[in-house]
């Protein structure tokens, strides 16, 4: 693999066999066939071992703080709504720490793609239990396993009233590739929930594991349909749907903002882009 997007680093820091490579791969792949110039893609994250993405792909890139991947992306497509933004992060990072912004950012419904690699468990702080680890699970920290019942972030994602929601396994490259690419051109905040197997400290949740449970949902499933899509967030366990799950399109939060008709960004849609007047009143 070896296109504009792939950068300098070699061997990135994940255990060998992790989930984020192919899903590394899949990303470069997908930003290629879209034709998008490396100049104009931003990709935020928080924390995490998802988290490390940007550092692995040649576009622009945002470290920021734990679960606060979301509100540096709204806040870049505010500023430059020309850039392609990318936020990509884990389960703990999205739906744990970052929570709160992953609700109202639905609410908001900016131009964003959200790539959220899921492996169940905090993989870079030593494997406890995350949000959507199964309920019983064992980690060095549950001991006794997981009492808590595992959050549904597709069920949440749609209450919410998210327009584009679907899940992708690392697994099934194509596939995921495909789910990618349609979110990044999605008009919209489109969800893409990533099963990615954590092959250090969840063992129960393997690529084996997820192999003899995927199914592609099927071709006649209506994405409009929220009633369907809600039945198919429901489905985990003996069988777990991949693919589109619901899609809809509504005002984004670009579009009301005074800017939309042409300024690069809502700072040039005032009367005067002079702004230093307003620094006088943080002079001393």
């Amino acid at each position: 693999m070896s296109n504009e997007f792939t950068n300098c680093v070699d061997v990135p820091a994940w255990c060998p066999g992790c989930g984020n490579f192919p899903i590394r791969e899949t990303l470069i792949e997908a930003l290629d066939e879209l034709k998008l110039q490396p100049h104009r893609v931003l990709m935020c994250s928080g924390i995490g071992q998802a988290a490390k993405m940007p550092h692995y792909v040649r576009v622009n890139g945002f470290n920021g703080l734990h679960g606060r991947a979301l509100p540096v992306a709204l806040g870049s497509r505010v500023a430059n709504p020309n850039l392609t933004c990318i936020v990509e992060s884990g389960d703990g990072d999205t739906y744990g720490e970052g929570g709160n912004h992953f609700l109202h950012n639905i609410r908001r419904n900016p131009n964003l793609a959200h790539f959220v690699h899921n492996n169940q468990v905090y993989g870079l702080t030593k494997g406890q239990a995350s949000p959507t680890s199964d309920l019983g699970m064992k980690t060095g920290v549950q001991t006794r396993g997981v009492q808590s019942h595992p959050l549904n972030p597709l069920a949440l994602a749609l209450a919410a009233g998210a327009g584009f929601v679907a899940r992708g396994f690392s697994g099934e490259g194509d596939h995921l590739k495909e789910l990618m690419k349609a979110a990044i051109e999605y008009r919209g905040y489109a969800l893409v929930d990533i099963l990615q197997p954590c092959v250090t400290f969840n063992r129960i949740n393997t690529f084996g594991w997820y192999r003899e449970r995927v199914r592609e949902i099927p071709a006649d499933h209506d994405p409009t349909d929220l009633a369907a899509a809600r039945a198919l967030a429901e489905k985990w366990g003996d069988e777990i749907p991949i693919g589109v799950l619901y899609r809809f399109e509504r005002d984004t939060f670009e579009d009301s903002l005074p800017g939309k008709a042409g300024d690069s960004s809502v700072l040039g849609a005032g009367p005067d882009p002079n702004l230093e007047h307003l620094q006088d009143a943080f002079r001393v």
